[in-house]
């Protein structure tokens, strides 16, 4: 059987991707108070700051030139918010796209949610556990 989902290939994929992802962040109970209630995200301004980012990693552009790991210092999150974004993102690639840069997608996002992890973790070790 021919899958029919396609591949990640250009901006609006990236766009889909992002937006759809967002989306799910927005309605989960664990993280859409992190980002609207502690970071109160300006979405109008933050998503095309993530097409930006995810094209650049997807797709090879260079558009994105920011630092995305200070941000994140003093959110209150900890392994579990890092899971449940990781789920969601690789759900939502799943669900949108299958290919080589679907499987690239899921493994960058799979890297940062790492990293972000141990890098708060290294920040106050009591505070993940």
């Amino acid at each position: 059987m021919i899958d029919a989902r396609p591949d990640i290939r250009t901006e609006a994929d990236v766009q889909q991707l992002v937006d759809t992802f967002y989306q799910k962040v927005n309605q989960d109970e664990l993280l859409s108070p992190v980002f609207n209630g502690f970071a109160h995200v300006d979405w109008a301004r933050h998503l095309p700051i993530m097409y930006d980012f995810w094209s650049g990693l997807l797709l090879g552009t260079s558009r994105y030139s920011g630092r995305p790991f200070p941000k994140h210092m003093p959110l209150p999150v900890d392994a579990t918010h890092f899971n449940r974004w990781l789920q969601l993102f690789e759900a939502t690639v799943e669900e949108l796209f299958a290919g080589p840069v679907a499987d690239i997608a899921k493994v960058r996002a799979l890297n940062i949610a790492t990293m972000f992890e141990y890098r708060l973790r290294k920040r106050d070790p009591l505070s993940l556990l």
